[in-house]
């Protein structure tokens, strides 16, 4: 698949932890998709190849963080054949402590610390994680964003791991959103990742930013942009292919990184400026509002 051969699973999974977390929050279903047609964008497959194709000269913020993670094995070292195994079920919860404990942090290096420093303390087992006390977990994780609601959820979560799936994660997409504090990004991310099954696309805060500034997705019978990224993914899985859920997160992840950024984006370094319906506007706007119009005062 073209989209998978551009990133590693590895990358990709670490890619993913970098970003912001955006479901500190239990998942609550919608009354239902409010978003557009399955008719792709004009041009969008020339404006991702476009994207892919921007690098920046320095090392990509994604190799620096692979090269400071070393809190879990390479995947490839499993055999899914086994997964029934224990230590094959401990690696699955290791890998979903660490989506859940994802942190928004200015530096990468200091990005894997939460789940770094729950493994020195022997914490990456819900046995383990049962047993700890609260306090213990606040201090390990912070900073983390919603640390507090974080240590609480990762207390329920451990438990209902124990009970209903012996320490092992749930299997299936609905139970994984059934979880306290798991949303659609990190349930998609876990079923990827832990059970090699891509049921949709990971949508984060910069991949729900991106989309709507190059006009791929809008609300149903109207050009409004989506509200939140929980919209933007159901918008998106209806005209995306398959071969590029697993890699469309990392590649726009980056991309607002390097060029497109929240702010400021650099427009005039970007070659597929073209073909945005974004470019140069938010520059324009931000100008404009910085210049107060001057009153004339009467004698």
């Amino acid at each position: 698949m073209r989209g998978v051969l551009l990133i590693s699973p590895r990358r990709y999974y670490c890619t993913l932890l970098r970003t912001p977390s955006i479901e500190d929050f239990p998942y609550k279903k919608g009354k239902g998709p409010c978003i557009q047609s399955n008719v792709p964008p004009a041009k969008w497959e020339q404006v991702l190849e476009g994207i892919r194709k921007m690098r920046c000269s320095e090392e990509e913020p994604e190799d620096k963080f692979e090269k400071a993670h070393t809190s879990l094995p390479p995947r490839e070292h499993f055999d899914l054949r086994q997964i029934l195994l224990t230590r094959c079920s401990e690696y699955f919860f290791k890998i979903f402590i660490n989506a859940f404990t994802s942190v928004h942090m200015t530096t990468l290096l200091t990005c894997p610390g939460a789940t770094e420093r729950l493994r020195q303390n022997n914490l990456l087992t819900a046995d383990n994680i049962n047993k700890a006390d609260e306090s213990t977990l606040k201090e390990l994780i912070y900073p983390v964003g919603f640390y507090t609601i974080k240590a609480s959820n990762m207390k329920k979560i451990a438990k209902i791991c124990l009970v209903k799936y012996g320490g092992d994660i749930p299997s299936t997409l609905e139970e994984l959103l059934s979880l306290p504090g798991v949303g659609p990004k990190i349930a998609h991310l876990v079923m990827h990742i832990a059970w090699n099954k891509v049921l949709g696309i990971c949508v984060d805060t910069h991949v729900h930013r991106i989309c709507n500034r190059l006009g791929w997705v809008f609300k149903k019978g109207t050009t409004q942009k989506t509200s939140s990224p929980e919209e933007t993914r159901k918008a998106l899985e209806l005209w995306l292919p398959g071969e590029e859920w697993v890699s469309i997160n990392p590649t726009l992840v980056l991309f607002e990184q390097t060029i497109c950024t929240p702010l400021r984006s650099r427009c005039e370094m970007c070659s597929i400026s073209s073909m945005c319906p974004s470019a140069f506007k938010e520059t324009a706007i931000s100008s404009s509002k910085r210049k107060k119009p001057t009153s004339s005062k009467t004698p």
